[in-house]
């Protein structure tokens, strides 16, 4: 049986339902970038944009042509406000909170999912905070968390997902959400993220490339599927309402033992080294365009009832094309 936040929401029922491969499967990543009359392409990421609120109302179009209804919001502040504190990711005129709000003007209906983490807001592109050798600070990163999501909260969003992974994220992030008043907001658990190279196109998105060292003390070892379930887990103890493998297809295998343990919905991220590698292979003839089609089949079939793809814009198109 689904959690209680996630039994009364209509359009998460609607998302995570099993049938084909749909519209209602997909969650499409939006990246929204401080300044005025800004669309500009990614260059590692052919076909995807990054926004200024001004031109928000463009994105809202192609949704409403696309049959989008789900995003993941990431947002990009000025170089000149990040800060060591990660400040910009929980003010409430921070770019996200911004976004949240317009969007939720222009389309209503669309179901908004928070991306919470600091990497794209301290100056040091990380997704926490150091001791002086080296350790996490535990303590203070997830109390900067909690006010991370708590502020988009505040701002209208009806999901949060946390993709920091630091160990107890869930459980205070729950607890902060709650104790704010925001009970019904569901959180969606990065629970098995991997230390992977496919993320490389999203950090130029971003703009939130590590100024030192790399992830690999808070994210997870390729090599180790078991510690993978265990963090989902961990995570559904905690209170998570959906768990998430990411990257996708590399480790399908982990997605499907995922599935067989947990109860929850499962997601599962089909990163931007994914989506680079199949739209190059497409454009250059390699691979005819059924191979996203069957990227996105794939990957449910092991187990996601949740796909955030950066292939959602095309997949109204794909599935006239080739859904049997």
């Amino acid at each position: 049986m689904l959690p209680t936040r996630l039994r009364k929401n209509e359009k998460i029922r609607q998302l995570i339902r099993e049938t084909r491969l749909s519209m209602d499967d997909v969650v499409y990543p939006v990246f929204v970038i401080e300044g005025t009359d800004i669309k500009e392409e990614i260059p590692s990421m052919k076909g995807q944009y990054r926004y200024s609120i001004d031109r928000l109302d463009e994105a809202v179009e192609m949704f409403k042509a696309a049959g989008i209804e789900y995003i993941i919001l990431f947002g990009i502040p000025d170089e000149s406000k990040k800060d060591a504190e990660g400040t910009p990711a929980f003010a409430d005129d921070g770019i996200v909170q911004q976004a949240i709000r317009k969007l939720k003007t222009l389309m209503p209906e669309l179901y908004i999912v928070g991306d919470v983490c600091l990497c794209e807001y301290k100056a040091d592109g990380h997704c926490c905070f150091f001791e002086e050798n080296g350790d996490i600070k535990r303590g203070k990163s997830l109390d900067t968390l909690c006010k991370v999501a708590v502020s988009q909260a505040r701002a209208g969003v009806d999901m949060i997902a946390p993709s920091d992974m630091m160990d107890g994220h869930i459980a205070a992030l729950r607890k902060a959400l709650d104790d704010a008043g925001y009970e019904s907001i569901p959180i969606m658990g990065y629970s098995a993220k991997f230390a992977s190279t496919f993320y490389g196109p999203f950090r130029d998105a971003a703009d939130s490339a590590p100024a030192f060292g790399d992830r690999r003390s808070y994210q997870m070892d390729p090599a180790n599927g078991k510690e993978a379930l265990k963090e989902i887990e961990l995570d559904i103890e905690e209170g998570a309402d959906i768990v998430m493998v990411k990257p996708a297809m590399p480790y399908l295998d982990v997605l499907s033992q995922g599935k067989e343990l947990s109860f929850l919905p499962m997601a599962a991220y089909q990163v931007s080294g994914e989506y680079a590698m199949i739209r190059t292979a497409v454009d250059q003839g390699l691979l005819n365009e059924r191979a996203i089609f069957e990227s996105l089949l794939c990957i449910k079939r092991a187990g996601a009832e949740i796909i955030i793809t950066y292939f959602a814009p095309i997949l109204k198109d794909l599935l006239a094309k080739y859904q049997d």
